[in-house]
């Protein structure tokens, strides 16, 4: 598998190289801001992309926000976020489209090697994979945004009946 590593860490950059190639994959660029991401990108056109979520300049949404780009540039490019960090908003947009090739990992929670491995090839494979937590928090964010979601039955009924130009009365 080619792959694209985007990490402003320099030891995690080479830390992942080493055990990428040691696993038989071949890392054709790792770089540290998301401009020299989507410039490699476009050079070397890889099977996945890995990307942090907060690289330089402002260390916030880089790696998202070029996560995002290279979704609609390059569908073919799985795309596997591995960060700190869950970011709700920009990770339900990542998620909003087609969620074919792409991944969303916390550094902190893979456990194994044998594990981002298997993401990695799920993603390149055209499926998901998904931090148990990132699943968590945006349903979470989900329910909180959407307060129809909060009614109990009965006042969704009475909602309808409204909707439908009923009276009080009736």
């Amino acid at each position: 598998m080619r792959l694209i590593l985007a990490d402003d860490s320099v030891l995690l950059r080479e830390g992942l190289t080493r055990l990428l190639d040691e696993a038989g994959h071949e890392v054709v660029a790792a770089v540290a801001d998301a401009p020299a991401l989507l410039d490699a990108v476009e050079r070397h056109r890889p099977d996945v992309a890995v990307i942090d979520v907060r690289m330089p300049p402002t260390h916030r949404d880089e790696g998202l926000r070029a996560a995002l780009e290279i979704r609609e540039r390059h569908p073919e490019i799985g795309v596997l976020v591995l960060s700190q960090y869950v970011e709700q908003h920009y990770a339900a947009r990542l998620l909003a489209g087609s969620t074919e090739g792409l991944g969303y990992l916390l550094k902190d929670r893979v456990s194994e090697v044998a594990e981002f491995l298997g993401a990695l090839e799920r993603v390149r494979a055209g499926g998901t994979a998904l931090d148990p937590e990132v699943v968590r928090s945006l349903l979470a964010r989900a329910t909180r945004a959407d307060p129809l979601s909060r009614l109990s039955p009965r006042e969704a009924e009475v909602l309808r009946h409204l909707a439908e130009g009923l009276t009080n009365a009736a």
